[in-house]
């Protein structure tokens, strides 16, 4: 059984993201030393993107030619486009640091060799379950949460948030644009040793109180959010605002 969830709250914004960047070079480091290697799945957004950008500044001890790098979803747009979430994790990181290119897992581009987002889905989930098989699990998952609760492309009382058995799906319908997304799911999401939710912005507080408080992952998909050694949010006081004191 999963260990409950922490919760740490911070003053600024800024506190929060370095948090978060400390935790994440200490949990890569300690998947190394224990196995030899690292799994993250990373996130996007002005957080997620932040904190890649101090990991680049301060990265401690990663050794980055032994971390397998995934993301939790992706928008379906061409190649080079600038909202891919694979983009802006280079610019802020990946460019920057020696990792091996053959352990970078971004998913199809709409202009790439699967143009078909199901067949894109398709190809990434053969390339998750070869990661799994191997490693067992991903050693962290980095989320942000919409106000309306949703993580990766998963908003509440869809198809992707309902799946109980792929890993991956196409949601072709967002109601986020762009409407077309791949998007690991709750069944991928709990194939992770460790969870972190980063989360700020007061629009965000009554979704991280459900959430906390035993929501149904359908209404609230980051409920279902849940690592299987721990699963933390990092949130900022306007993201805990009705949290209990």
């Amino acid at each position: 059984m999963s260990k409950p969830a922490v919760t740490e709250t911070f003053t600024t914004v800024d506190d929060l993201v370095m948090a978060a960047a400390a935790r994440f070079v200490a949990q890569v480091v300690e998947a190394q030393r224990l196995r030899g290697s690292a799994s993250v799945v990373l996130t996007g957004g002005g957080t997620g993107i932040a904190l890649l950008e101090l990991v680049r500044k301060a990265p401690g001890d990663i050794d980055w030619g032994k971390l397998d790098i995934f993301w939790g979803d992706e928008r379906f747009v061409p190649t080079g486009d600038p909202e891919r979430n694979e983009l802006q994790a280079r610019h802020a990181l990946l460019d920057h640091v020696p990792v091996d290119p053959s352990r970078v897992h971004p998913t199809e581009t709409s202009s790439g060799d699967y143009p078909d987002p199901l067949e894109a889905a398709g190809e990434y989930s053969a390339t998750v379950h070869a990661h799994l098989a191997e490693h067992g699990a991903f050693d962290l998952h980095l989320l942000g949460m919409g106000g309306e609760g949703h993580i990766n492309s998963l908003f509440p009382h869809t198809d992707a948030t309902r799946e109980e058995h792929e890993l991956v799906v196409a949601e072709t319908n967002s109601p986020k644009p762009p409407a077309v997304r791949i998007t690991l799911t709750l069944p991928a999401i709990r194939k992770s040793r460790h969870v972190m939710l980063i989360v700020s912005g007061e629009a965000k507080a009554a979704a991280v109180a459900a959430a906390l408080n035993g929501a149904s992952p359908l209404d609230i998909p980051a409920a279902g959010a849940i690592g299987t050694e721990s699963t933390t949010w990092l949130l900022d006081e306007s993201a805990a605002a009705d949290l209990p004191r």
